[in-house]
């Protein structure tokens, strides 16, 4: 769909709008950095002007006892309630450029049953890497390290990690075993989306893991129309996320991109709010 093409690489832009830190070589802390994105974006890129919210919640377990937990939780609870995964479909940089590296022509990898059970790494990555550890470090020693952020996001290292090292000498000088295992995984992650959609969307990343409890719930979702419905199966072909809208339209897999709303020759499936259950089923009866 352009539309959401269009709509990806504006948020992408807008995010991380101070194009003077590429040229620089650094972050910036104005005001706006109090702010959560709500897409995957690196806090410390040069250009980003609001936080991550997965590495701002990781800090916020170390503030407990302030204002600042309560907000991040908030936010996440709220855009979820509000989206689910449409934020992953239509405002996340990060799977916008797994979907650009995915256009590379090649044999891809789709249906394969080894994949399935992947989709669950996610919530553990959810679990250990940005609640557990941060937390256990935190009782430990009074401060909570982002363990995703340091340890795992292939995101900041794309973001943040690359460009800083190369716009500043004296952190050239100082590249150790780690920027070098983040590099590793960034390069996996690459190689892997040439083959696989979204490979980290679908199977590492914590902020879908957090957007995806809530796809069944949230205001805005997928509604079929099962009256309409013919069952060719058209919706599920479509789908890159491998799923089968027709019988889950709100998967937790599902990044309500549009396409089976698009291939579906009948219009049964359409984008709406809740109160629109209602009406599906009238129009069922």
């Amino acid at each position: 769909m352009v539309r959401r093409r269009i709509v990806q690489a504006l948020s992408a832009v807008l995010y991380n709008a101070n194009f003077k830190g590429f040229f620089e070589g650094r972050i910036y802390q104005g005001g706006l950095k109090n702010i959560c994105v709500p897409g995957l974006n690196c806090y410390s890129c040069p250009g980003a002007l609001g936080s991550c919210p997965i590495g701002s919640f990781q800090a916020a377990i170390g503030a407990v006892y302030y204002k600042v937990s309560l907000y991040v939780t908030g936010f996440l609870i709220l855009v979820g309630a509000l989206f689910g995964r449409f934020i992953c479909g239509w405002v996340c940089p990060f799977g916008l450029i797994q979907e650009l590296i995915y256009k590379i022509p090649s044999r891809k990898l789709r249906h394969a049953r080894a994949f399935r059970p992947l989709k669950y790494l996610k919530y553990a990555v959810l679990a250990v890497f940005v609640f557990l550890i941060p937390l256990i470090l935190y009782l430990q020693s009074g401060l909570a390290e982002p363990a995703f952020c340091k340890y795992i996001c292939p995101a900041g290292t794309l973001e943040a990690g690359i460009p800083l090292v190369l716009l500043n000498e004296s952190l050239q000088s100082s590249i150790g075993w780690l920027f070098s295992w983040k590099v590793l995984l960034l390069i996996v992650t690459v190689v892997s989306a040439v083959f696989i959609y979204r490979p980290f969307c679908r199977f590492v990343c914590p902020l879908g893991a957090v957007y995806a409890l809530f796809n069944k719930i949230s205001v805005f979702g997928l509604r079929i129309q099962h009256a309409k419905c013919t069952g060719c199966g058209a919706c599920a072909a479509a789908c890159k996320m491998e799923i089968d809208p027709s019988v889950t339209p709100n998967s937790a897999e599902c990044i309500r991109c549009g396409d089976c709303v698009k291939a579906c020759a009948t219009s049964a499936l359409k984008f709406g709010a809740v109160r629109k259950r209602e009406e599906e089923k009238i129009e069922e009866i």
